[in-house]
Parts: C-alpha cells; structure tokens; sequence
C-alpha cells in the first residue's frame, strides 16, 4: 500500500517556506486552505502574459482562451464529467443562489424540497427562500444524540411531490462522510433530483461525481488548494430542464446558461495549477496512466495520510473530561474535520489561547447556524472546529495536542 510522501507534498506548497509562517500551524482548512505552488504559478502567468479579453483570434487572447478551456476539460476528467457540465463562479454561495432562481421559474406551487439541518447554509438558505412562491419544504433532521443523518428520515419525507433534495456530501463540522449514492438512488427512485454539496469534502480529494450519482454538485476550489472560485457540476440533463440564468444570446452555450455575471479569466486558467498539483501527486506516487481511477487512488492516498493523524486527536480528545465531541469518536467514513465544546468554556477562548501559540482553528457556528439550534448549542458561540488536510504533518498534530491538553 503506498504511503504518502509528506516532504514531496510540503514542497508543493510555499507557505511551508514562507519565513513570517514559520512556527505556524493551520488548522483551520476546512475554511481555507494552502494555495500550491502550481496554482500560484498558473495565476502569475496569466496575469503576467495574457490578462486580457479571452478567446479573440490574436494572441496572448486566443492562449487567455485555450487555457481557460483547457481548465475547464481537466477539471472535468478528474470529476470524470463533460466539459460542458462543469461552470465556475465566484463562491459555492453565488453558484446555488443562482440556481434557485432558475427554480423559481421552473418549479410549481406544491412541489416538495428536502433540506436538511445539517448542512452549511448555502445548501439550505436559498432553497428555504422559494417558500414565498408556494414551494413545500420539508426538513431532513439529524439525530440529535449523534448528529448524523439517518436514512429512515429521508424515507419519511420522500414522496410523489418531492422534486429535490438537498444534502452535504461532508459536513463542514460533524464531519461524517455521508452515503451519497445510496441516498441519490433513493432519491431518483422517486423521480427527484439531488442536489450535493461537497464543499467539506473536496479537499479531502475530488469527488467522482458520476459515481456518486449527484444531479448538481458543489464545491470551492479555494478549500482545495485553488483560487477564491466555486465549481459547480451540473448534468446535462438538469442543464436543459431549468430555465437560462444567463444572457439570452447565450442560451445554447452550456457553461453559459447559469453563469449570469462574467467569470474570472484569470481565476478559471488557474485551475490548471490545481490539476498540475493532483497529477504531480499522482505521478510521484504511482506507475500509472492518466486513467479514469486515477480520481479514486489519489483519493485513498490521501485519506489514509489523514486518516492516520485524526486517529491520535480523535483519541485524546474521547479521553478528556468535559469535551463533548461532535460526531463519530472513530475514523471510520470521517473527515479530519473535527468539533467539539468544553464544559463552562467559550470556544473563542480556546482559539485565542491556541493563536498565542502559533496555532490557528476555528470557533463559532461556521454557517452551519441550524445544525447548532439542532445540537442545543448556542449558535453565536458555536464549538471549537479543528481541521487539517493531507499535507498536515505528524508534528503540527502533536503540538495541538499539547496545546489543547494544556489549555483543557
């Protein structure tokens, strides 16, 4: 089984270089995370020698162009979708706001949407808004006790009415990896279709989005090593069914439909450096082919990395008195994105005292607002929320475990 080379990955990434983060621990990655030298690179470029109107026949436009293209068809071939189902915009936010619009117009008064109170608010919110038009929506509740979504509450709301349902593939603080083709095969069985967002989980390695059976998927690249940019998977079949959300000259261009306002050029010919990063890890881990497992084997490379640092936070954080941990105690099907309260103790002070070492986590409800009313816990002071990624090494680890076993 081959093991992650974790100097090889540290190169690809100057912060690990960059003198005024020396001594810095980032743990706050399900927020953000590093960007790769690739990336970088990909960005300087454009802007350098080919920032201007993309896909004009002189150059550097027609280059601006092939890049942004070029982008876009291997983003979709580590997605293992077509081209034309893949569009960029600014934030995941922007990408489901636009397509509830598309729904306005598209569904009808007493058609049925299923939400769930365990996402971030930008897989509920805007679907929660098409309620003033008539729209039923039904509320997919976790299991308080342990925070999960559980299949016997999809069957009790699923019905000839429903035409979507909405769910998170990761949650952005459970942390749990949901079973999202059992859930989308539930879901199309009743002739609906699902909507994933996979916002948590992306960073964790990109998603094959045909095998998981997701009508739309969501993700941002700036949580997988990228630029400040939402990816948005849409099928073709979901393409021609809603209405245009674009300009009306463009309403037989696909990747044009639903992106009402102008992408960023530059952004989108960065992506190049994102998927320049993945086939590097692929390429220096592995005999392989650009094929289509190479999605699947990346992916299980990094999850075992990760897998092995959760193991000894999981296991101190369960042993220690007066933590109340959010979600599975164990790795199994589980993110490294882990949160938790204290007894008589604001998660903001844990973080401020953590920062006064040079370590950096996050606190409150991060935007998962009714997952917190859910839980019982007070959403504006929310839980202590850690997260790292595959290029977290076994020493950062360590010193927040010291860190958080002094200050607990």
């Amino acid at each position: 089984m081959t093991t992650l080379d974790i100097e090889f990955v540290r190169n690809q990434f100057p912060a690990f270089s960059e003198p005024t983060l020396e001594g810095f621990a980032h743990f706050e990655n399900a927020g953000g995370s590093y960007a790769c030298s690739q990336m970088i690179n990909a960005l300087h470029h454009y802007y350098s020698a080919t920032k201007v109107q993309p896909y004009y026949g002189f150059e550097p436009s027609h280059g601006a162009g092939m890049e942004m293209t070029r982008g876009r068809e291997r983003m979709a071939s580590w997605l293992n979708v077509d081209a034309e189902e893949v569009h960029f915009s600014a934030s995941t936010s922007q990408n489901s706001y636009v397509v509830a619009q598309a729904l306005r117009d598209h569904l009808k008064v007493g058609d049925e949407i299923i939400v769930t109170n365990q996402d971030h608010e930008a897989n509920i919110g805007v679907w929660r808004k098409l309620e003033a038009q008539g729209i039923v929506i039904r509320e997919w509740q976790i299991n308080p006790e342990t925070a999960e979504l559980e299949i016997e509450g999809l069957d009790a709301l699923l019905n000839e009415n429903t035409r979507i349902v909405a769910f998170t593939h990761c949650s952005n603080i459970v942390g749990s990896i949901n079973p999202v083709r059992e859930w989308t095969d539930k879901i199309h069985a009743v002739g609906a279709l699902a909507f994933v967002d996979g916002v948590s989980y992306a960073g964790h390695g990109l998603p094959d989005v045909d095998a998981l059976g997701a009508d739309i998927y969501f993700f941002s690249l700036y949580k997988v090593y990228g630029p400040h940019l939402g990816v948005m998977v849409m099928r073709q079949a979901v393409n021609e069914l809603l209405p245009n959300q674009g300009h009306f000259f463009n309403v037989d261009h696909a990747t044009s439909r639903f992106t009402p306002a102008g992408p960023d050029h530059a952004q989108i010919a960065s992506v190049n450096g994102v998927i320049d990063y993945f086939e590097a890890i692929d390429a220096h881990h592995f005999d392989a082919s650009a094929d289509s497992t190479k999605t699947s084997r990346v992916g299980a490379l990094l999850h075992r990395a990760e897998t092995e640092n959760l193991e000894p936070l999981l296991d101190f954080l369960k042993q220690r008195k007066g933590i109340n941990l959010i979600g599975k105690p164990t790795t199994d099907n589980r993110a490294p994105t882990v949160s938790f309260t204290v007894d008589g103790v604001d998660p903001e002070i844990i973080a401020e005292k953590l920062a006064k070492q040079r370590i950096g986590i996050a606190n409150g409800n991060c935007y998962a607002y009714r997952l917190m009313e859910a839980l019982g816990i007070p959403p504006e002071q929310g839980v202590v929320r850690l997260s790292f990624v595959h290029y977290t090494n076994r020493e950062e680890v360590r010193r927040l475990i010291d860190a958080l076993a002094d200050i607990i």
